[in-house]
């Protein structure tokens, strides 16, 4: 999604690795209750959706998924899932009204530039149909930085974040935090909010 060229790369060479890491979603009560809260048969959009994993649990509960991600490792990936339509594009290749039921942007939107994050956002509570559900996860903290694999990241306080969505048309409601190793083999703090369009 994001189109900074170290994040992209870092993303193709760890394909395999970051499939293997994310490979039992099964457990994830996010992931659990954004299906749940999608209407039979409902369109839904995975932003960012590295290998597929997420796409591929929504397409087995009979949700039409569209999964977009701009690294074509990641793409080929989630297009071998059943169900699910993935296709190469980033943060700007959006577009549409009222086209989803539901958007899941699973810390994907952290690797955009800050100054961007208001036009993502807007396009996609454009895409959202009315009422939608829209999940995002963040890192928490602030500023900018790039991990120790060199992927680029922008860090949110809850309150900024809030401040975010509403600006955009999105209710902010429930949020969780916690803290985890990603990839790189750090522990950070984050934060997931859902929010209606």
């Amino acid at each position: 999604m994001s189109t900074d060229p170290e994040t992209l790369a870092v993303y193709g060479a760890q394909a395999q690795k970051y499939a293997d890491m994310t490979a039992d979603m099964k457990g994830d009560k996010h992931l659990a209750a954004f299906i749940t809260a999608m209407p039979e048969g409902g369109s839904v959009l995975d932003l960012g959706c590295g290998p597929g994993r997420a796409a591929a649990q929504m397409a087995a509960r009979g949700l039409i998924v569209d999964a977009l991600d701009a690294s074509p490792e990641m793409v080929a990936m989630a297009a071998r899932h059943p169900g699910v339509s993935a296709r190469l594009g980033t943060f700007d290749d959006i577009g549409g009204t009222d086209r989803y039921d539901g958007i899941w942007a699973n810390f994907s939107l952290l690797h955009a530039p800050r100054a961007d994050l208001p036009r993502h956002l807007g396009a996609l509570k454009e895409a959202l149909r009315p009422g939608g559900l829209f999940h995002i996860g963040v890192k928490t903290g602030t500023g900018t930085q790039r991990d120790a694999l060199g992927r680029f990241y922008t860090f949110y306080t809850e309150d900024e974040l809030r401040t975010l969505l509403a600006d955009a048309g999105l209710a902010a409601g429930a949020s969780w935090t916690g803290r985890d190793v990603g990839l790189a083999g750090q522990a950070d703090d984050w934060l997931v909010v859902h929010a209606r369009g």
